[in-house]
């Protein structure tokens, strides 16, 4: 079982601190729908005086009801007083009370309709930003398990933070309530109200700190609550189901689960009954103060000072404050905390990207003439303490097909992220066409170029949305599509589909169909078809082909990049012989380059890893 991590709780400044995040935070309600907002405010505002109002018809009934006791009224049953002579008043006042009533019932109702649509509003409209921001940041930040971290509570956050609408326009009705009512107190007795806060100040103080704890307790446990949601999706999952049941990973995951969540559970238990012990005790001063005051009140009221109505006037109204005002201590301490976690929604936006396009970007050249270059280029990832490459420098010429071959790690992935600028290098420079990269919109160059990755992405979609996605905005163009999946060999898979191209792939979803390693490639490399960019990158496309598919694969690959510029990485030297050019990158340099028979002819790493290769096929 993991320790328990050594706390580290906020201070009363940082809390309070944190309050900054509110205003932004009410900008984004405005944002997400200003009229269902100024609806809400309106509604509350008018429910917000109900209760004075209430407490105020009341006394003035009690005290009618008082005056007519004294008086003879018809014995004509239990509502024959309602006829007689000076009832009217009464009546009056009973029947206005009876609409009061309706009207608290109605606006409460209202108000919860448009709090619940305010909120759904407002996780959509946050969700989007969230997206939005999500996609311009850089692919470094992705890539870093500190980022996973702040990305994850930012989502969390995202939509679980959304009933904070509803608290805070709770807090100002409440607000707007307790500044009637405390304008009633202090026309009887002002030292009512000091009584009543002196009461309650340390059950404010004890919900702040015990927030806190719960804040301290989430935020540093973020690493855990992602490997929980990891264990439970890979327990559970479509993708991972066939190795669980091979290898019996079940009770070892079921296990790591539950000792994590175990851990989880103590600490909020301890949590969460140290507060319920102090809040008992902070709840019994409360009753304290309440039944001081109300000794006053019955004190006053047999002296005659106070009548009959004003007695249940001030008790009604002193038992209503103090349940209001603790509340509202508590949802102030509440928000406090809240603004915590806003917090990491809000440093979340405040992350900003490094790759940014300049003031005046060029316009990317359509068609490449000179091709890239490659000088002196170095990068190695944040945090990492050697060098992915280094001292790189090559030209990949415009029309030139250029394979990359190397062992693991030597680089070859690493270069093509630069050259689609997912990351720049910390030394030297690249050039396209004689311009540095970062002259260019990184969106503009990425959108010339078709990259597919080994560990491409198999989308929960449709078969057509599976080939769309290399160029989304032309998603609806069949024609595009069906051209794509025809050289790339995916329409044979879709003829056998029963929607055919509108079949979705994939188990999560209803009627979803799942495809082997080799089909899902072949859906990958049509995206790279679809995009119809100047520039092709497959990184290991033909990893899960059979030979035939592969063999066939590269033939289309080979009539598409004819007078275009592409980059081939893989292992397979029969798919590299095919390139104008090979570079051997080992340690982030380029060691060799040359043909395939310029290569074999000469002794090097490239010549033995060939013949280590062919000694597999003997």
């Amino acid at each position: 079982m993991r320790p328990d991590p050594a706390p580290d709780l906020p201070g009363f400044r940082a809390r309070w601190a944190a309050l900054r995040n509110v205003a932004p935070f009410l900008g984004m309600v405005w944002q997400a729908s200003p009229g269902l907002l100024v609806l809400s405010l309106v509604l509350r505002l008018a429910r917000a005086l109900i209760p004075v109002t209430a407490l105020w018809f009341g006394k003035l009934i009690i005290d009618e009801v008082v005056r007519l006791a004294g008086s003879p009224l018809p014995a004509a049953g239990p509502l024959g007083w309602i006829g007689a002579e000076g009832a009217s008043t009464l009546v009056l006042l009973l029947g206005a009370e009876f609409l009061l009533a309706i009207l608290s019932d109605l606006l409460g109702r209202l108000g919860g309709l448009t709090d619940t649509l305010l909120t759904e509003r407002l996780t959509m409209s946050s969700s989007v930003r969230l997206m939005h921001h999500a996609a311009s940041l850089d692919l470094a930040a992705f890539e870093d398990a500190g980022f996973q971290d702040r990305l994850e509570r930012a989502r969390r956050q995202s939509g679980g933070r959304m009933t904070l609408t509803g608290q805070i326009l709770s807090l100002m009705q409440d607000a707007v309530t307790v500044t009637s009512l405390a304008g009633g107190l202090l026309l009887y007795n002002p030292w009512l109200i000091l009584l009543l806060v002196a009461a309650l100040v340390p059950a404010f103080l004890g919900e702040a700190h015990f927030n806190a704890q719960n804040y301290n307790l989430d935020f540093r446990r973020t690493p855990e609550r992602r490997e929980l949601d990891y264990i439970r999706v890979t327990a559970a999952g479509v993708e991972t189901a066939k190795e669980i049941k091979i290898f019996g990973l079940a009770p070892f995951l079921i296990e790591r689960y539950r000792t994590l969540s175990e851990s989880f559970y103590a600490a909020r238990r301890r949590i969460a009954s140290a507060r319920a012990v102090w809040g008992t005790l902070f709840s019994a001063l409360g009753t304290a103060g309440y039944y001081l005051a109300y000794l006053w009140m019955i004190g006053a009221t047999l002296s005659g000072r106070l009548s009959i109505g004003d007695l249940t006037f001030l008790a009604g109204s002193f038992l209503r404050l103090r349940g209001l005002v603790e509340g509202l201590l508590t949802g102030f301490s509440t928000t406090a905390a809240q603004a915590l976690y806003l917090e990491d929604l809000f440093g979340f936006f405040r992350q900003q990207p490094t790759i940014l396009a300049p003031a005046e970007p060029r316009p990317v050249p359509k068609p490449i003439r000179e091709g890239f270059r490659f000088e002196k280029v170095g990068f190695r990832y944040p945090g990492a303490g050697g060098w992915a490459v280094r001292d790189l420098s090559f030209t990949l010429k415009a029309g030139e097909t250029l394979a990359l071959v190397g062992e693991n790690g030597a680089g070859k992935t690493t270069l093509v992220k630069l050259l689609a600028r997912l990351y720049d290098p910390d030394e030297g420079r690249i050039l396209l066409d004689g311009q540095d990269l970062r002259s260019f919109d990184p969106v503009a160059l990425r959108g010339a170029m078709g990259v597919i990755f080994q560990d491409f992405v198999r989308y929960s979609m449709s078969a057509g949305e599976n080939i769309a996605v290399g160029r989304i905005e032309a998603r609806s163009e069949e024609d595009r599509i069906a051209e794509a999946a025809r050289r790339s060999l995916a329409d044979r898979i879709v003829a056998r589909m029963p929607d055919g191209y509108g079949q979705m792939l994939g188990k999560r979803f209803r009627e979803g169909v799942d495809l082997s390693g080799g089909e899902w490639q072949k859906f990958a490399i049509a995206r790279a078809y679809m995009r119809d960019a100047e520039v092709l990158i497959l990184d290991e496309p033909t990893a899960a082909l059979d030979a035939r598919s592969e063999f066939e694969v590269f033939q289309r690959f080979k009539e598409l990049s004819a007078g275009r510029t592409a980059v081939l990485i893989s292992h397979r030297f029969s798919s590299v012989r095919m390139a104008d050019r090979i570079l051997v990158l080992a340690g982030g340099r380029v060691e060799a380059s040359g043909t395939h028979e310029e290569l074999l002819a000469q002794p090097g790493r490239y010549a033995e890893l060939f013949e280590l290769q062919a000694a597999g096929y003997r």
